[in-house]
């Protein structure tokens, strides 16, 4: 790429608005170092999208670089879609997401393309759902999902309701990389118009009727309808859907904590929207404890993920990781589909390469076919996707706190997460259990396996390229033990004849205990991740001796 301050000149010179203009030069005189990374590279349209700080730039959100992504995408449906063509579009409580979602509306309808665009905001999953419901080509959704209040992002969907995958993302992805400069971009209104119709209520209706009808035991839900629930969205949107859902369901104590509910992009109550960080739960648990609520639940601002968190035998709330939740799900959605008589050889479960196995343990019990995939739920819905004719998906998820149930959505869904935690719990109550005691019988039947993650931060280019080294470095010296026990199995999987996977930067390893470290770069943040599963009565330990190894 040109020097970057030749590029940067280019927007204090172009066609860019006298705004955007100010703003280059103002951050050129006041932060060189932001300055720098603002415009030394493009940001990079991946195969899930853009995802970067907002701010003006090259390797920025911001008006151009969503109107050049949009404008990409818009070329490779016109070249390669016959008959009508339409974008669903959604975007969440973020900065700038609605004004994001405006301009991609309205440079997919100057190129002619029919667009649905959501009248305010929205789940991600419910983007996907009304994918599916309106027959569309493709959607698009303004979100960074859990990042801090600085990113924003845009998520491309396609025709399934998943989030594209190969041969389509590369190919919009080339698409894209032919769009040099924002006067390629269809901005103003041109000879074709395709129109932009307001999506509302009714598919709202229709989403929660449908991910509603998923649900396994009413009865229980009738004779245990004051379970106490506190909820909080973290400022995102879903306040709309979640609490609707639950009292759909039939709970009647469901607990809001009145300044998360406010949508609000600079999430002014948390460092960060994440429910995987524990701060981000505090508001929610000190109001458990306020109200004597048996569960807490935190959906991250696109409410797609689920955090919750439950009383332990002591009473204390503890929160339960991401792997623990899924597993639980999976469990009892197991068991009731196997007490209704609807488990065969068709049905299946997935779960990814980096989330715990004791989910492919639970399903080997019942008999039902567990696919392991690459990290992303968009994996997860690939399989879907391929086993239309001849399975059901019955459920899966992700150790990052992502899980769906049934074939209406594509993605991971924390509505229906929300409204099957809750059934789940009023299902144990049945036997006399929590669902913390719930989890410990799991644990006893099938043993103990504990998962943990830990990331480092390296920001900027610098950045980057420390963490590209830190992979080359495993790659070329990998550890010979893990834990004090022998490593027997490194799997790579930039090696897709041998894994049978698609290619992605990910390593594995295995020792002769079956405990396992997996170490990926994040395809979202400037971070590189490091999983550590361990399966025994000595499971904590070893996951403390993982952490000391490899993150010191």
């Amino acid at each position: 790429m040109k020097d970057y301050q030749e590029v940067a000149k280019g927007w204090i010179e172009g066609n860019f608005d006298p705004e955007t203009k100010c703003k280059v030069i103002e951050l050129r005189n006041s932060d060189p170092v932001a300055f720098e990374d603002a415009f030394y590279r493009n940001l990079e349209f991946g195969t899930g999208g853009l995802r970067g700080i907002m701010g003006v730039g090259t390797n920025r959100m911001n008006k151009y670089t969503v109107g050049m992504a949009t404008q990409g995408l818009a070329n490779y449906i016109k070249a390669h879609v016959d008959g009508p063509q339409s974008v669903c579009i959604s975007y969440d409580s973020r900065n700038n997401s609605k004004l994001f979602a405006k301009i991609s509306a309205e440079v997919l309808s100057n190129n002619g393309i029919h667009v649905y665009l959501f009248d305010n905001i929205r789940p991600t999953p419910e983007l996907s759902y009304s994918i599916r419901s309106k027959g569309a080509t493709a959607g698009i959704m303004i979100t960074a999902s859990h990042n801090p209040k600085e990113y924003n992002g845009y998520k491309v969907f396609w025709s399934d309701g998943g989030q594209i995958t190969a041969p389509v993302d590369k190919d919009i992805v080339a698409e894209v990389g032919k769009i040099s400069d924002p006067s390629e971009v269809r901005f103003e209104e041109g000879d074709e118009i395709g129109g932009i119709e307001l999506m509302g209520k009714e598919m709202d209706e229709m989403y929660l009727r449908d991910i509603l009808s998923l649900t396994l035991t009413p009865e229980a839900v009738a004779k245990h309808p004051d379970i106490k629930i506190v909820y909080t969205p973290l400022h995102g949107c879903g306040v709309r859907l979640v609490p609707e859902a639950l009292h759909r369901l039939g709970f009647k104590n469901v607990i809001h904590v009145p300044d998360q509910d406010i949508s609000d992009g600079d999430f002014p109550t948390v460092v960060s929207p994440n429910p995987e960080e524990p701060a981000a739960m505090k508001m929610a648990l000190d109001k458990a404890d306020e109200t004597g609520a048996d569960i807490v639940m935190a959906t991250d601002p696109d409410a797609d993920r689920l955090g919750i968190a439950v009383r332990n035998d002591e009473g204390k709330m503890v929160q339960l990781n991401g792997n623990q939740t899924a597993s639980m799900l999976t469990y009892y959605i197991l068991t009731r589909w196997k007490e209704l008589g609807k488990l065969d050889s068709t049905k299946y479960c997935v779960k990814t390469i980096v989330t715990t196995e004791l989910i492919a343990a639970i399903c080997e019990s019942f008999g039902v076919k567990c696919y392991n995939v690459l990290t992303g739920f968009k994996y997860i819905a690939e399989v879907v996707k391929s086993h239309e004719k001849d399975g059901e998906f019955i459920c899966g998820g992700e150790e990052s706190y992502g899980f769906n149930v049934g074939q209406f959505v594509r993605d991971k869904c924390a509505q229906v997460s929300c409204a099957m935690v809750a059934e789940c719990a009023a299902w144990a109550a049945e036997q006399g259990l929590t669902l913390y005691q719930l989890l410990q019988k799991i644990y006893r039947e099938y043993g103990l396996y504990l998962e943990k993650m830990v990331y480092i931060v390296r920001k900027g280019k610098t950045g980057a390229e420390e963490i590209a080294q830190i992979m080359t470095d495993y790659r070329t010296t990998p550890p010979v033990e893990i834990a004090g026990r022998k490593v027997v199995k490194v799997i790579d999987y930039l090696e897709p004849e041998k894994t049978g996977l698609p290619k992605s930067n990910v390593l594995q390893f295995f020792n002769e205990d079956g405990d396992v470290v997996s170490v990926r770069p994040s395809g979202t943040e400037p971070k590189i991740k490091f999983y550590f599963g361990a399966h025994g009565s000595d499971a904590p330990e070893k996951i403390e001796l993982l952490k000391k190894q490899f993150v010191g």
